[in-house]
């Protein structure tokens, strides 16, 4: 299981620059962004606390947001939509990964956290990201909107 401190520091281990800075630049909904610099490739994350609920929705963006460093999945502001779909495809999928395992989550469930809400809080994630958990783990996929 991922907690927030850990996941900063192995950002910033990677040489990954990480920013609390308001995304004046960006929708009302975007809370996060991930920004690679070229042409030497430094990567920067720019989290904005202020459109943010808490510590448990700035897990769940740190997650993505570092998806899209990990897997390389950064994509120039107008690529064509089927390749963000992909990009942000594998960073879902990263960050459910580093969040937490089958194994982990088999436990939980076998402990008695079988709510998605109870499940979300004992991970220290969105309901969001554990709806993607969930069906990762069961289904092989993320469409949550499938099943949940």
């Amino acid at each position: 299981m991922e907690n927030l401190n850990n996941l900063r520091q192995w950002l910033e281990e990677q040489g990954v620059l990480l920013f609390d800075q308001r995304l004046n630049f960006s929708n009302q909904a975007t809370k996060a962004a991930t920004l690679k610099l070229e042409p030497g490739g430094q990567v920067g994350i720019f989290v904005d606390r202020a459109r943010m609920a808490g510590g448990v929705e700035e897990m769940s963006c740190l997650l993505h947001e570092g998806g899209h460093f990990a897997t390389g999945t950064t994509h120039r502001l107008y690529s064509p939509f089927d390749l963000v779909e992909r990009h942000e495809y594998r960073a879902n999928k990263w960050a459910v990964q580093r969040a937490l395992s089958a194994a982990e989550l088999d436990e939980a469930v076998a402990g008695g956290h079988t709510e998605l809400w109870d499940l979300a809080d004992y991970f220290g994630v969105t309901e969001e990201l554990m709806r993607q958990a969930v069906c990762w783990y069961t289904y092989g996929n993320l469409a949550a909107a499938l099943y949940f």
